[in-house]
């Protein structure tokens, strides 16, 4: 990046528009933004700290890295752990993987949706809930699986997935 674009600073008063301190970013630029390969860890830490990786933020990150806009959006998209939208407070990642389908995720999935009254892949209206299918989560044996902010939840039924989101719920409102 030659000493007289102000591309970054571009960016940087973008992401101050949509309320994003791109600030808070800096120390992991610090440590990663100049090393080899690290683009998959300086993604982690920003979604660590924004909670999701807006397109304006990824942009940001490709100037401040020298990484092709392209490159960094292909990769934010190409991994699930990379979330271009906000999430509720609580992800709720439901397996569909063979095992868990053979077992009945799609009956999980009708239950999920009736309880929270939404679709795969929306957010409840009060912010608390996301549900997002996933090809896997490497659990096969406890199929089938939900994974809520990575705490693994197995061999469910209807009834114990909507149990489960119902004891969240009642914590939330305590």
């Amino acid at each position: 990046m030659s000493s007289n674009c102000n591309c970054a600073q571009q960016a940087f008063a973008e992401l101050e528009k949509v309320g994003i301190d791109a600030t808070l970013l800096e120390p992991v630029f610090d440590k990663y933004g100049k090393i080899e390969g690290s683009l998959i860890t300086i993604l982690q830490h920003a979604q660590d700290i924004y909670g999701y990786l807006p397109i304006v933020l990824l942009n940001y990150i490709a100037i401040k890295t020298g990484i092709k806009p392209a490159k960094v959006l292909g990769v934010a998209t190409f991994y699930a752990q990379f979330r271009l939208e906000p999430v509720g407070k609580y992800l709720i990642m439901l397996c569909q993987g063979t095992a868990c389908h053979v077992n009945g995720s799609v009956d999980i999935e009708t239950a999920v949706c009736e309880e929270l009254n939404i679709k795969e892949g929306e957010t409840t209206p009060d912010g608390l809930f996301t549900l997002n299918n996933v090809a896997c989560l490497g659990c096969c044996s406890l199929s089938p699986v939900m994974m809520i902010n990575g705490e693994t939840y197995g061999t469910l039924t209807p009834t114990k997935a909507k149990e489960i989101i119902a004891e969240i719920k009642a914590k939330e409102a305590e």
